[in-house]
């Protein structure tokens, strides 16, 4: 049995989960999400809690078990508190700026660039360097920091580009003569 499939899901008062079938939705004050459920699992709502079971015991069924655990309680924060993730831009004259739908960067090529923000993902700029993606979905708001990053990944010498705030860039030293 996997240990992170056996640990139970905490229902916050605020969530509403209904299990129908393989087909799981909750709902918050953020909005509701839905997941269907592998077929070699099963959940089971009791007592404010969801529980996760392997229906046998194959080495696919244990472990999908522990996956669909882990994406169940990601749907539970997510429509409870939501989740966010912060990129640092580095770099002379690189700057991102918010323009209704549209984040507008300028990363040192030759034209600006202008990434379009997904519906479900809302996006801020609080200083020209820092981007903050937010979203109830964690897929879609790594998703979408991870194309905002690949624009200019930073680079191993100077640090330059777009990075994750937790992120720590291995340097390298530059050639001597």
């Amino acid at each position: 049995m996997s240990r992170i499939a056996s640990a139970p899901i905490v229902i916050p008062d605020a969530v509403d989960v209904q299990v129908n079938g393989q087909n799981v939705v909750v709902k918050g004050k953020k909005g509701s999400l839905e997941w269907n459920v592998h077929d070699e699992v099963s959940v089971v709502l009791d007592n404010g809690q969801i529980k996760v079971k392997a229906n046998n015991e194959t080495q696919t069924a244990v472990a999908m078990s522990g996956t669909s655990r882990a994406l169940l309680n990601n749907l539970v924060i997510g429509v409870s508190d939501g989740f966010e993730r912060r990129l640092l831009i580095v770099g002379v004259g690189y700057r991102a700026q918010l323009k209704g739908k549209v984040l507008n960067l300028s990363l040192g090529h030759s034209h600006p660039i202008n990434y379009e923000i997904p519906e479900d993902v809302t996006i801020e700029t609080p200083s020209q360097t820092e981007i903050v993606v937010k979203g109830m979905d964690k897929q879609r708001v790594g998703q979408v920091a991870a194309n905002i990053r690949a624009y200019r990944k930073p680079e191993p010498y100077k640090g330059k580009g777009v990075k994750y705030s937790d992120e720590q860039i291995v340097r390298k030293e530059a050639k001597k003569s």
